[in-house]
Formats: structure tokens, C-alpha cells, sequence
């Protein structure tokens, strides 16, 4: 039935076998990791490579996603919002990130000299707040730029030298700049079973409050759009990773779903950002695939 729905049954047939294929393995690992002493060597080869299954599982699921979207599906925008850039699909984007005085990165006792991520950035849940975002990846703008908060919740980072907090261009005419020029762009929220998404309002004053977003704040890394919190259109170009915690921001029951619209997550290097600090240099981020799903305003 699942295939049915594809683009290519045969592409998603090969997906979810492969998926099937690593289960016993990853069973298996988890299952080594428990039989060994806590924090013993053991213990953490068996987790490394129950980690490495989990990520391969999880980058076929992406590709088994975007199998089932209609070839040239297009989320729907409100003309409104035509003169800000738009992501047509999705885009990946490459990171990386070290540290001013050069020292390493430790996770969990393993250092290495600089922190690579890589990012899905998906333009079907937040064409336009996807759209901004790599306009000005494409743009470096964010190429040697601070990390400007680490707080053990978020990882924020977007705010320029100067006086303006986000990037300074010609505004949009139905959101307009901010008090420094800044170009501003709409809170973009979608909510599952809704055809697209709704703009310029929270979740709580459309009524809907409890209602699942499309793409909620549910795992380590994923990416939101950072605002002021009592502006619903004061966003620009400052973004945050969450450090995922389940019991501190238990998926459709937080603060953020619905009030702060997610455009992407991290799928390679998610870890990096538990030893991700204020300070930090942002070295260049790259769009490695989807530019071509990029429109810019006429």
C-alpha cells in the first residue's frame, strides 16, 4: 500500500527493504550495550553503531518522505508573501563550525578539531521561512558569524554585527522592516490536516492550541525560527537548534509548537551541538543540494 503512493514504487520497495535489513543489526547492538558495564569501552562501541544504523534508517525515511510527495507538489503561499523568497521543496545545507581559540569539540570524551552538521530544510512544511533561510545561506551570510546563545536549551545563532538584529534588505509590503531595516518575514505555521499553512498568528489566537504541527519541535537539533516573543512577524535571520529533552519539551505539549514555526533538522553531526558554546564561529554553511527548489522574487 505504501508503495503505491510513491513516485517510484520500485525507489521505495529498495528503501524498505534496506530498513527492514538493518533492524535485526540495530536490535542487536542496542541489546550488547545493555549487557555490558555501564560506560565501559564496550558499552559505547555497541551505542556508536547502534547510532550509525539509527542514522542510516533515519536518512532512508527522509528519502522514503519525499517519495511520497506528488512530483511537482508545491505547499501553497498566499500572494501576500510573493516578494520574499520561497523554498519549493527541500534543500540541504552543510556546516561548519569551530571554536575561536581552536580548541576541540568533546563529545562524550572524543574530540575533534571542528564540528560538521549537515541539514535538511524542508521547504513543503515552511516554503517561506525555508526560503529565507538558504537565500541567505546562499548569500553567506551566516559564513563566520558567532554563536550567540548556548544555554543547554537552544543553540541560536542569526544576530549581525551592528545595530540591526537580522538581515537588512528591501522589505516585504505585507510584513514591511524592522526598526533598523531589518526584512522581516511572517510566523508561518502548518498544521496537520490543513492544506498549507497559515501566516502572521500563533497557534493559541487561530483557536487551535493543542492541534499537532506537520513538523513539530520533537527531536535533538531540529531548527526553528527565532522572534520576538510577544511579534509574531518580528523574525528575520536568527534561527536556534533545541537540544531535544523529552521531559523538558515533551513533543506537542511545549511551548514552541505552533508559536515558533520549524524549517529544518539535523541529520549528520546533531552532537556537535551538545559542546556548541557562545562564541563559537560559524566558519560558512553551504546549500550542497535543492538551490534549484530556491525562488526569488521578481
Amino acid at each position: 500500500k505504501m508503495t503505491a503512493s510513491c513516485r517510484d514504487g520500485k525507489v521505495c520497495s529498495d528503501i524498505l527493504a534496506s530498513m527492514k535489513d538493518k533492524l535485526p543489526p540495530l536490535e542487536e547492538q542496542l541489546k550488547a550495550s545493555a549487557d555490558y558495564l555501564n560506560g565501559s569501552d564496550q558499552e559505547r562501541d555497541a551505542l556508536d553503531k547502534s547510532y550509525n544504523i539509527q542514522d542510516s534508517i533515519q536518512k532512508e525515511l527522509s528519502t522514503l518522505e519525499e517519495q511520497m510527495i506528488p512530483a511537482g507538489y508545491e505547499t501553497p503561499v498566499p500572494d501576500d508573501y510573493a516578494d520574499l523568497p520561497q523554498l519549493k521543496g527541500r534543500a540541504t545545507v552543510e556546516m561548519l563550525v569551530r571554536k575561536p581559540d581552536g580548541e576541540p569539540f568533546d563529545i562524550e570524551g572524543k574530540l575533534f578539531k571542528e564540528a560538521k552538521m549537515k541539514m535538511i530544510i524542508d521547504g513543503y512544511t515552511a516554503p517561506v521561512t525555508s526560503g529565507n533561510f538558504i537565500e541567505l545561506v546562499q548569500k553567506g551570510f551566516y559564513d563566520n558569524m558567532d554563536v550567540q546563545r548556548s544555554d543547554g536549551f537552544v543553540v541560536q545563532t542569526g544576530d549581525p554585527k551592528g545595530d540591526a538584529v537580522g538581515y537588512v534588505a528591501p522589505p516585504s509590503k505585507s510584513v514591511g522592516a524592522g526598526k533598523n531595516g531589518e526584512r522581516l518575514i511572517p510566523l508561518e505555521t502548518f498544521i496537520k490536516g490543513d492544506k498549507g499553512p497559515f501566516y502572521e498568528t500563533t497557534i493559541e489566537d487561530e483557536g487551535r492550541g493543542g492541534e499537532a504541527t506537520v513538523l513539530p519541535f520533537s527531536s535533538y537539533g531540529v531548527m526553528g525560527w527565532a522572534r520576538e516573543e510577544y511579534d509574531a512577524n518580528s523574525g528575520s535571520s536568527q534561527f536556534f537548534w533545541l537540544l531535544f529533552d523529552s521531559d523538558l519539551t515533551p513533543a506537542g505539549k511545549n511551548v514552541l509548537d505552533g508559536r515558533y514555526p520549524v524549517f529544518g533538522y539535523v541529520v549528520e553531526g546533531a552532537d556537535f551541538l551538545s559542546d556548541t558554546k557562545e562564541g563559537d564561529i560559524i566558519v560558512s554553511a553551504k546549500v550542497t543540494e535543492g538551490l534549484e527548489n530556491l525562488v526569488l522574487p521578481k
